[in-house]
């Protein structure tokens, strides 16, 4: 959980995907005094698991194209053989007991039924889709990254809320003692504040567990491991809290970015135009290949001695053609074309899921803004409220059992305002998220 102050950018995060990576344990980090939302998703884009995996897998792809294009090159190959055998055996004359040979070869693909070169962009494809593939991953893993950080933010500012109330109420039940002492009240009203004081223990506790629990989501979607004794116990400060910052969208302008910026259909998209790619490769089975070749051979002369030996150079153009495989070409091709139309309907299938991921988050944003404008006026409603209800009790034209509900109502709309928030910043990420824009710490070039 370091924390993490420098630019981040798409760009950025691709150059970490694409860079040599060998594969290493995850690192030990010490726990910061001090952890903001911007530092902890500089630290997801290093640190994140998905994200680490993902761009894996474009090196993983980065071989598959070297692997590929290799037979748009021409390939050199030596091979050399020594053999001790019986004279009577011997296939030469005269009649030897050993022989050698050393070959070198170089070859070249002349035409291959368009299969090559297919087989190359169909990988290059699948290349481009790994660091689309990354990008999503980066945009899913910052929208947790986020929403853990909310939820760290609200289950402390629950905490605060809870002890604000106790607090409160610590004071009434004083109230209420030195009234009973006076006389002035019976003991059934002292009694009653001591159950709210009790009562008031339980949600503070569950607040506070409910913040460890936020801080452990948290370092799991950060990638943050640490096994130091000194280490395990320890907790940065959080900086930041949860506001209301009113933003807005427009639905049918967030369908055509998500559906224009979405990398997920992106990725599909290039997928769908390596499937096409993979026809023609497997088609190219059936039509003739043709390489050239030429190279250097020396082999055992007549006599057993190595000056004696013959060389020469060679070179000429062979060629192979399957006219019958039985079939087998055209079973390949139909596998191609079953593979390229079940990529183009899970395409179709995501830009329709796609559309209701941007509907069912503009609607929350939507409601998260009309909850966050009521939570506020009932905030204010519910303080003055426990104002004029202890006014009146300290005068005797309130009892106690008033300020204790109007205390009750308080607790109840700061605690609706937090979660209010809260829904309201994971919303508005949500919708950004939907829509195919990055996140807002993360600038594309």
């Amino acid at each position: 959980m370091q924390r993490l102050r420098y630019p981040l950018t798409f760009a950025t995060a691709l150059a970490l995907g694409l860079a040599p990576l060998s594969a290493q344990p995850s690192p030990q980090f010490p726990v910061p005094p001090q952890l903001d939302l911007k530092g902890s998703l500089g630290f997801a884009i290093e640190n994140n698991f998905a994200i680490r995996q993902a761009k894996e897998r474009i090196r993983q792809q980065d071989g598959v194209v070297v692997e590929v294009s290799a037979r748009q090159i021409p390939t050199v190959a030596a091979n050399a053989s020594y053999q001790q055998n019986d004279r009577d055996i011997s296939g030469g004359f005269p009649a030897s007991d050993r022989a050698w040979a050393i070959n070198l070869t170089a070859s070249q693909v002349l035409y291959a039924g368009g299969g090559v070169k297919a087989s190359v962009r169909s990988s290059q494809l699948i290349r481009e889709s790994a660091v689309l593939d990354l990008q999503a991953t980066i945009n899913d893993a910052l929208l947790l990254v986020r929403t853990n950080y909310y939820a760290v933010l609200l289950a402390r500012e629950k905490i605060t809320v809870q002890e604000k109330n106790l607090e409160l109420l610590q004071e009434q039940l004083k109230t209420a003692t030195d009234r009973f002492n006076a006389g002035t009240i019976s003991s059934f009203e002292r009694l009653r504040a001591e159950v709210a004081v009790a009562n008031a223990k339980f949600p503070l506790i569950t607040a506070r567990n409910d913040f460890r629990l936020a801080v452990e989501s948290l370092r799991q979607s950060l990638g943050f491991t640490t096994n130091l004794p000194d280490q395990i116990d320890k907790l940065p400060v959080f900086l930041g809290t949860l506001e209301f910052s009113p933003t807005s969208f427009d639905l049918i302008a967030a369908l055509e970015a998500s559906r224009a910026k979405r990398p997920e259909l992106q990725r599909l998209a290039k997928l769908a135009a390596s499937r096409e790619q993979t026809i023609t490769v497997a088609g190219a089975n059936a039509l003739p290949q043709v390489s050239a070749f030429g190279g250097w051979e020396l082999r055992k002369g007549t006599g057993n001695a190595f000056r004696e030996s013959h060389d020469g150079w060679r070179i000429g153009v062979q060629s192979q053609w399957n006219i019958f495989d039985g079939r087998a070409t055209a079973g390949r091709v139909a596998q191609a074309r079953s593979v390229l139309e079940q990529t183009k309907l899970s395409l179709a299938e995501f830009q329709l899921a796609a559309d209701v991921e941007v509907r069912r988050a503009f609607s929350q944003w939507q409601q998260a803004v009309e909850l966050a404008d009521a939570s506020k006026k009932v905030v204010a409603q519910a303080e003055e409220a426990v104002r004029l209800a202890t006014a009146r009790y300290n005068a005797g034209t309130a009892t106690q059992l008033d300020v204790l509900s109007a205390q009750v109502d308080l607790t109840t709309a700061r605690t609706n305002q937090l979660q209010a928030y809260y829904t309201y910043n994971v919303a508005v990420a949500s919708v950004r998220k939907a829509m195919g824009q990055p996140d807002e710490f993360v600038t594309t070039p």
